[in-house]
């Protein structure tokens, strides 16, 4: 079967390499020559674990090519995933220019049946949206419209793609259901789920499914405040909460907050669906409210280490991108944090194994950076832990000790356990973690 994914971003890249790695023929698409030719050559241009590896594979295979040449992907590929950015507007809702780009020309470049798939996170409706523009616009061939979103999760989406928790396809066509099913085979083999529903549903499920992990990871920073101000330990508190199958122990790890490409985005977009239907999404209008507060939260949180301001100190920022194991900083804490750093007069000295490039562009001039983390270490008043790599898991403490200024790590991902700080003769601050006479 061929294939035209049309946008070379994250989304389009991962599903354009996975697909062909399922044995399909599979043309990635993106008007940005300067990145196709990248591509062409072998450059990946984000940072995923696997990802060059196997594009490289399939590109060799011949499964796997890259174009600017819509109208040529178009007329060979059976099925059209559109892949394309959604970025938010100023009102929070989706910015679908770039789908009904892509709509418009499919419409024009059609030249028999094509299952047309939104890959995109779109908003309730899109999927209509495309069939009135591809109806309105082409009247010679047949064509359905899938809603198959993507759950990938940066860092992982290699994995997530072939080993999936479950594969939507949202369809009224019995034809296009079965196309779909043949594109996805091979995970019938490991008894993947399938969810067949309609459009309007599999776009809803997407969006449900972020904003729900948004709230859980936004309640259980609510709690690891209420843990410092009682005394209580939130990993304690979290673990006895996750032991609990109705809940489960995934994204209850306190720390600065949610960020990323897609947790702000379809979050605010889901309030943004809501209220045009009609109602306040209560709940969800909540989280990013909190959220936010929640960043500000982490900011008070490094300034009262430091003695209620860091004027004229340095401070090491240990990671920036919003997760690891990836170079995305959309959202991250990082940015209000080293933004509030240097606007207090500090000196930072940042690194990230991965996201520095970017940070670049986002962050003040006035940031340096460094080779790795004991180089960010070294002449520090404070070390600050924002993103939990596997590198600064296992710091060697005696080291830092002996090249900072002054002992004081704040580690807002709670990598380290307090007592062992303090035993290595650190000042330690964290989150949630406030007990001292916990059971050895």
């Amino acid at each position: 079967m061929h294939i035209a994914v049309v946008g070379s971003g994250y989304v389009g890249l991962v599903t354009g390499a996975c697909l062909a790695d399922f044995g399909m023929y599979v043309t990635c698409v993106d008007n940005d020559a300067n990145k196709i030719e990248r591509l062409r050559q072998g450059q990946v241009p984000i940072y995923e674990p696997g990802l060059e590896a196997l594009i490289a594979k399939n590109a060799q295979a011949g499964r796997l090519k890259f174009t600017t040449q819509l109208k040529e992907a178009v007329e060979t590929a059976l099925a059209v995933f559109i892949a394309v950015g959604t970025p938010p507007r100023e009102d929070g809702s989706a910015d679908l220019s770039y789908v009904v780009e892509v709509a418009e020309a499919v419409a024009q470049y059609m030249n028999g049946y094509k299952v047309v798939v939104t890959k995109s996170t779109v908003p309730i409706g899109t999927g209509q949206l495309i069939e009135e523009i591809i109806r309105k616009r082409n009247g010679n061939y047949p064509f359905s419209v899938v809603s198959n979103p993507e759950f990938l999760r940066e860092g992982s989406a290699i994995e997530d793609f072939m080993r999936p928790d479950r594969v939507v396809i949202g369809a009224k066509d019995p034809q296009a259901i079965a196309i779909m099913k043949d594109i996805y085979a091979p995970l019938y083999l490991i008894e993947t789920p399938f969810v067949i529903t309609n459009v309007e549903s599999s776009e809803l499920i997407k969006y449900a499914s972020n904003a729900f992990l948004a709230t859980k990871i936004t309640f259980i920073n609510e709690v690891a405040t209420l843990c410092e101000r009682i005394g209580a330990d939130v990993h304690h508190v979290a673990r006895g909460m996750g032991l609990d199958r109705r809940i489960g122990g995934k994204f209850l790890h306190a720390g600065p907050g949610y960020g990323g490409s897609c947790f702000p985005k379809d979050t605010k977009a889901l309030t943004e669906i809501a209220h045009r239907a009609g109602m306040n999404f209560e709940i969800v209008e909540t989280v990013v409210r909190v959220n936010e507060a929640i960043k500000q939260r982490m900011i008070e949180k490094i300034f009262g280490a430091c003695g209620g301001s860091v004027a004229g100190l340095a401070v090491a920022v240990l990671g920036l991108s919003f997760k690891p194991e990836t170079d995305d900083m959309r959202e991250s804490a990082a940015i209000p944090i080293v933004a509030a750093l240097v606007a207090g007069g500090a000196r930072v000295r940042a690194f990230d194994p991965a996201a520095m490039a970017n940070a670049r562009e986002l962050l003040a001039a006035e940031v340096e950076y460094c080779e790795d983390a004991y180089d960010a270490a070294r002449g520090a008043d404070c070390i600050v832990l924002l993103t939990e790599w596997n590198q600064f898991r296992s710091l060697d403490l005696r080291r830092i000790k002996e090249i900072v200024r002054r002992p004081l790590l704040v580690d807002l991902r709670n990598v380290y356990e307090p007592e062992k700080m303090r035993e290595a003769g650190f000042e330690y601050v964290c989150v949630g973690r406030a007990a001292k006479d916990l059971p050895k």
